[in-house]
């Protein structure tokens, strides 16, 4: 389960990233393609004790159910007529029956939701988990490979079932399969709140129906599994080769069925299948109606999503084969029943390129459909990968195995259609060249230590085996506006490698452009055509080693699925770790919002930003160069009147006798002339200035005659005169300058 619902969310230029700690150590991840009812996405993740299954985003239940399963209240039976999407669940551990013909321990699950969508919440949070207890440590996980939809459209081939059972099949250590279906409705609280729970610990273990599942029990592998794959049965009129009446007749009442595959290394090498209905098969034992005996141990299997009967095999290094469990290899016998023979046929293998300069074929990290099983996309330890073009999807056409049974069979192919490389794994092809730009001598002395040093460094195949990746291919939900297409999420040797398509069809158009146009690069062309690289994954996952990535269908407000167009990616990433899960997805609200790609302008401040619990820097508003500040408190008007004469001379009524002339400028300019020297003042000094200005201070406030004279010389300015005052100032200072260091001798120092 999930240790908390809240995850930590960090947000770089590129992306956010949401990380979930699990209690469990995470053995695989896989993503269901049916939304459920109330609109969340689905995903499962198998631990040491079972498998659990994560309802994410959608409408959440209403607070007083919570509530009141908190408390531990209405676990008990709930009668009344239940609704809709109601789930029932018959324990069949009591056989007995109530008068009334209903089992007493009956327990009708009515998980009841918002009537909206929470559209103020920051992230879509986890609205439920469920814990299946196999008793036992779960490898893998396999879910059917059909385009992701609603609950309402998941009648994928006419099966009705798909829209109310999730049905996936896993394979655990202990050598069994199994094959599950669930509601596909997360249960309410009050259900997960049960008394019966808190009694006994073993009461909700898979198999006992206490959540409304059905588990079918897979028989006949002596080893575990290495892996599975999953499909519906599709039989034809024509396919039905028995001759026994009465089978054909139970086959085709039998109702929806599927075919599950599994491989392990019993025998060097064995592929098992199982026809198993999804119907009344609870708590039943299945046998496999085929076993392949291989030559080499697979390394992965994967079912068509168009032609149901064809399963794809990696035969890591050797090839890339296709097998077919509907079509025989020999003629027909008439022994045999069953809609099925009783071996299939090999139709064509896909060899991967030589690694130069040796005779060894390059390990094939991981071989997927695409183009609904048109075409295979092929991921190579050196970093290389390309594209097999099987029924003519390639822009340039060819057909090799045909769409409608072509007859081909034990064909073989190397060519890719396109092909290219990862980024960043050059050492991968070149080791030597780094070693050597290391500054690393090539000359390695042969001791016990280094010679077991040398042969690891070796060029060769035994260096790639290691080298661990991955491919998942994600369909992403048709509209009227576009064609269907898929995306790609691949990684390989950790997190700091891991890259994205959004658009295969795209992407597969514009490599083939470069391609016949000789040149082009490949990381720099427009979205969706180019492969983009997630960075900044190393501290979502917070240390620990990257085992998996796959991809989940964004979801929009509605409840619905977003469709494809050329917005950033249309997937989250779902990144998976040794404890730990990250949702990767394009960020939203600040710079760079489009994965691959940063936007060079900054992102302004909204209402939600202000809201927000995290630190905002705004930029410091705009200051100008100088600013200029007036420091005197005398008014402005006053620096504007004209001059009144000498700064030193005698006070007004000391020079009162004076005849005026016309300008009232006659007693002024005979003071200047008697009492402006140095010699007339006599020792006086500083005492002396002082006294000037405060007779300069009393004639500025004179009288209303001396104001109207005022005005006429501020009308009329005697520049000559101006000057002299100016002078006169210097004068004085250097009068002050001797009384003050008369007596004394001067010394100048030179700097």
């Amino acid at each position: 389960m999930v240790a908390t619902s809240q995850p930590r969310v960090r947000r770089t230029a590129h992306n956010t990233q949401y990380t979930y700690n699990l209690l469990r150590r995470v053995n695989a991840v896989q993503t269901y393609p049916v939304l459920s009812p109330q609109g969340a996405t689905i995903f499962l993740y198998a631990h040491e004790d079972g498998v659990t299954i994560v309802w994410r985003g959608g409408r959440r239940f209403k607070a007083e159910v919570e509530e009141a399963a908190a408390h531990g209240r209405g676990a008990s039976k709930q009668n009344g007529n239940p609704p809709q999407d109601a789930v029932m669940i018959l324990d069949s551990d009591e056989e007995d029956e109530a008068p009334n013909g209903k089992s007493s321990d009956t327990f009708v699950d009515r998980p009841q939701f918002e009537e909206v969508l929470d559209e103020d919440a920051p992230y879509q949070e986890i609205t439920q988990t469920l814990d299946l207890s196999l008793g036992t440590a779960v490898h893998h996980i396999a879910t059917l490979p059909m385009r992701p939809c609603t609950a309402e459209g998941a009648a994928w081939g006419g099966t009705s079932i798909l829209k109310e059972k999730i049905v996936f099949a896993v394979s655990s250590a202990s050598r069994e399969v199994f094959l599950i279906t669930l509601p596909l409705v997360p249960p309410s609280p009050l259900s997960k709140a049960r008394k019966e729970f808190q009694e006994d610990l073993l009461a909700g273990k898979a198999g006992n129906g206490k959540w409304g599942e059905t588990v079918t029990l897979l028989n006949g592998q002596e080893r575990a599994s290495q892996g599975l794959a999953l499909n519906l049965v599709q039989i034809s009129a024509s396919s039905e080769r028995s001759k026994s009446t009465d089978r054909s007749q139970s086959t085709a009442q039998s109702g929806p069925r599927v075919v599950v595959a599994a491989h392990t290394k019993e025998a060097v090498g064995t592929l098992r299948l199982w026809d198993v209905p999804l119907e009344g098969a609870n708590g039943s034992r299945v046998d496999p109606f085929q076993v392949e005996y291989l030559p080499r141990p697979l390394t992965s299997v994967s079912f068509s999503p168009s032609q149901h009967s064809q399963l794809l095999c990696n035969f890591s290094p050797d090839a890339v084969r296709i097998y077919d469990y509907a079509q025989a290899s020999m003629p027909p016998d008439d022994l045999s029943e069953g809609p099925f023979p009783s071996q299939g046929s090999w139709l064509i293998s896909l060899y991967p390129p030589f690694i130069r300069p040796t005779s060894s074929r390059k390990p094939i990290l991981a071989a997927e459909w695409i183009c609904h099983g048109g075409a295979i996309f092929v991921l190579l330890a050196d970093g290389q990968w390309g594209i097999w073009d099987v029924n003519g999807h390639s822009p340039q056409g060819g057909n090799l195995v045909g769409k409608t049974g072509s007859g081909i069979k034990g064909d073989a192919l190397t060519e890719f259609s396109v092909t290219g490389y990862v980024e960043g794994t050059s050492p991968l092809r070149n080791p030597g060249a780094q070693r050597t730009s290391a500054g690393t001598s090539e000359f390695v002395p042969m001791t016990p230590h280094t010679r077991r040093e040398a042969l690891n460094t070796a060029y060769g195949p035994e260096r790639l085996v290691t080298v661990k990746g991955g491919v998942s291919v994600i369909p992403l939900p048709s509209s009227t506006t576009t064609s269907s297409d898929e995306s790609i999420v691949l990684w390989i040797g950790g997190s700091e490698n891991v890259f994205a398509i959004p658009g295969v069809l795209k992407f597969w158009e514009a490599q083939y452009r470069k391609g016949s146009s000789a040149g082009g690069n490949l990381f720099g062309g427009a979205q969706p055509t180019r492969m983009l690289r997630l960075t900044d994954l190393g501290a979502g996952l917070m240390g620990e080693r990257c085992t998996g990535v796959t991809g989940l269908v964004r979801s929009i407000k509605t409840g619905g699925l977003s469709a494809t167009g050329n917005e950033g990616l249309p997937v989250e990433v779902l990144v998976q770790g040794e404890s730990r899960l990250v949702i990767v997805q394009e960020s939203e609200s600040l710079v760079g919002t489009k994965i691959g790609g940063v936007v060079a302008r900054r992102a302004r401040a909204s209402l939600k930003a202000r809201d927000n619990s995290a630190i905002v820097v705004y930029p410091r508003p705009a200051q100008p160069n100088s600013i200029e500040y007036n420091l005197s408190s005398k008014p402005r008007s006053a620096f504007s009147r004209g001059r009144m004469g000498g700064l030193f001379d005698k006070p007004i009524e000391a020079s009162a006798t004076a005849p005026a002339t016309k300008n009232g400028m006659s007693g002024v300019s005979s003071g200047l002339a008697t009492s402006q020297t140095p010699s007339k003042r006599g020792a006086g000094g500083f005492s002396s200035l002082l006294g000037d200005l405060d007779a300069a201070a009393d004639n500025q406030g004179g009288n209303d005659d001396d104001e109207d004279v005022l005005d006429e010389g501020a009308m009329e300015r005697d520049l000559e005169l101006e000057m002299l005052d100016i002078m006169e100032i210097d004068k004085e200072l250097d009068a002050l300058a001797v009384d003050s260091v008369r007596g004394r001798k001067r010394v100048l120092f030179d700097a």
